[in-house]
């Protein structure tokens, strides 16, 4: 035993051991997240409860069951329930989510198995999903055109409303189209006319010409806009034709105007196929769409492209400062103190906590950087910072820094795994220490340096405490990029997945309906990460099998 002890396989079969507990605790959690995340999509059944009241009489409740708990009954009554003596020991209590937000004080609620006399579950439900108050559920009654019944047969109705939504849907689009275009462009040409006349008077170059041919511009500019906006409010009218009146459990019967619903579907009467049909649906819809409803109901897509844009935009600004910092610290720098120093600062920056980056980034970038820049090349939009306040750039600045280390010590390991016998058959043959070092020891290196960007893409995807003071929003009102000169807008603020999580989680007003959204948007980042690593280690692998050959 002792020999075996002594032998080390005991600390093998433990470290083997260790990394695939390790390995399973990690695929397990993804796996549990994507389930939760995903199946939020899967369309429910609506069930159609008889409830009883305290009175003892009846009525309807319409929802789906979001969740259910087994509770103690004396647990009950000892919360002040009443009416449960001679009952089980536990019972099982469900949250329903009955939507038709605007009519309830909750759409959630919990409600005890007793007092639900009978369950069924209708074919003709349908759910329909707005673009505000959430889901409505109820049963369509007409279907009507400028206020007037269009008078089908009730069979007909799910025909006649798919094409008059489809229709409505494409009159919002062209609404999206002309104010995410033309319209967008003349506010911004307008925006600039506005700020040139300024800088002009700031500079006292402002005359009667240069007003007559700004005014000029302006007055063609908003002729333009006008004309567009009539085209806009015609649009909207036009979408505002049809509406559907449904009649919900207390048996009011609602009209819902077509250009505020998304969606609608019978989810008792889908097939297998139509709820995965469906399911595909919602799940692209949740990656391409806007959010809403304080970030509750729709997509994270300009989450996703901020997300993404940044941790590009921070790879470009790391990797060549991380790789010239390695190359002079391993190659060019003498091993003294100095050095010595410079290499315990870069490891303990790593340790710093990255809420401190963040604030070092509001100080120095944002306020110091940013305001000179608005001082000398912006004056004429003060006091309105251009640069001088918390946008994309500072922050892809901010998580370099913090992510600096990485690849500064990734890209000195490299170095150092690099034969000194090429270093001095390259210079025995001519060439100069800078030719040795761009055409034969960098390129070598380049699998190190790219093992560095993972990890630093890695921890800057995550990353949420330092950009919630340099950049990231709630709610972005543009992309930073779009059709306006000069496209990329550093200066903008932007969606990031990981404050989409913090905010949904912990800051939305309506926490039961946001739960199911932070696993999907948790399932979404990790899926991003994942991505970027796995780009990332295809390119590192390539240039690994490419410059093997000179390691031997």
């Amino acid at each position: 035993m002792r020999k075996w002890i002594k032998s080390g396989t005991p600390w093998i079969w433990m470290t083997g051991g260790a990394v695939s507990i390790s390995l399973i605790a990690v695929i397990g959690l993804f796996i549990l997240i994507g389930w939760r995340g995903l199946s939020f999509f899967w369309p429910g059944s609506v069930y159609e409860f008889d409830m009883l009241d305290k009175q003892g009489g009846h009525y309807t409740l319409i929802g789906e069951i979001y969740d259910v708990e087994t509770v103690s009954t004396e647990q009950l009554i000892d919360a002040g329930i009443s009416g449960l003596e001679g009952k089980p020991e536990t019972l099982e209590r469900y949250l329903i989510k009955i939507g038709n937000r605007e009519y309830v004080d909750l759409d959630f609620q919990w409600v005890l198995e007793t007092i639900i006399s009978a369950t069924s579950k209708p074919k003709d439900i349908v759910v329909f999903e707005r673009s505000k108050n959430g889901n409505f559920y109820g049963y369509i009654e007409d279907i009507l055109q400028q206020g007037r019944s269009v008078n089908v047969e009730q069979t007909s109705f799910k025909e006649q409303l798919q094409i008059r939504l489809a229709r409505a849907d494409a009159l919002k689009n062209q609404q999206l189209e002309l104010l995410n275009g033309e319209i967008s462009s003349i506010n911004f040409a307008l925006e600039k006319i506005r700020l040139k006349k300024r800088k002009l008077d700031l500079e006292g170059l402002l005359n009667e010409q240069n007003i007559l041919e700004l005014n000029a511009q302006n007055e063609k500019l908003t002729d333009k806009y006008l004309a567009l906006e009539e085209q806009l409010f015609s649009y909207r009218k036009q979408a505002q034709r049809d509406s559907v009146v449904v009649r919900d459990m207390t048996g009011r019967e609602v009209t819902l105007p077509l250009s505020e619903l998304i969606d609608f579907y019978l989810p008792n009467d889908m097939s297998f196929s139509a709820k995965v049909q469906h399911w595909l649906h919602q799940a692209g819809k949740f990656v391409s769409d806007d959010p809403r409803e304080a970030n509750t109901e729709g997509g994270v897509f300009p989450a996703i492209f901020g997300t993404v844009f940044m941790v590009m935009l921070m790879a470009v600004m790391v990797t060549p400062f991380g790789v010239v910092a390695a190359i002079y610290l391993h190659e060019y720098a003498g091993k003294n103190n100095l050095t010595k120093f410079i290499r315990i600062a870069v490891i303990n920056l790593a340790g710093v906590p990255s809420i401190v980056y963040g604030v070092f980034g509001l100080g120095f970038f944002v306020y110091i950087i940013g305001g000179s820049i608005d001082q000398l090349f912006y004056p004429e939009a003060l006091p309105a910072p251009t640069f001088g306040s918390p946008g994309v750039l500072w922050s892809a600045l901010t998580l370099a820094i913090l992510t600096l280390p990485v690849v500064i010590v990734s890209t000195e390991e490299g170095l150092s795994r690099i034969p000194s016998s090429l270093r001095e058959g390259s210079l025995a043959l001519g060439a100069t220490k800078s030719e040795t070092l761009w055409r034969i020891v960098v390129p070598m290196a380049s699998p190190a340096i790219m093992t560095g960007l993972i990890l630093a893409v890695a921890r800057a995807a995550g990353e949420v405490a330092p950009l919630m003071l340099v950049g990231v929003v709630k709610m972005a009102p543009a992309l930073p990029v779009d059709a306006n000169f000069p496209f990329l807008h550093l200066d903008r603020k932007f969606m990031h997945l990981g404050f989409h999580i913090y905010d949904v989680g912990f800051q939305s007003p309506n926490v039961e309906a946001a739960r199911p959204l932070v696993y999907a948007t948790s399932f979404l980042l990790v899926t991003v990460i994942i991505g970027l690593n796995l780009a990332a280690i295809a390119i590192r692998n390539n240039l690994r099998e490419k410059y093997r050959a000179l390691e031997h």
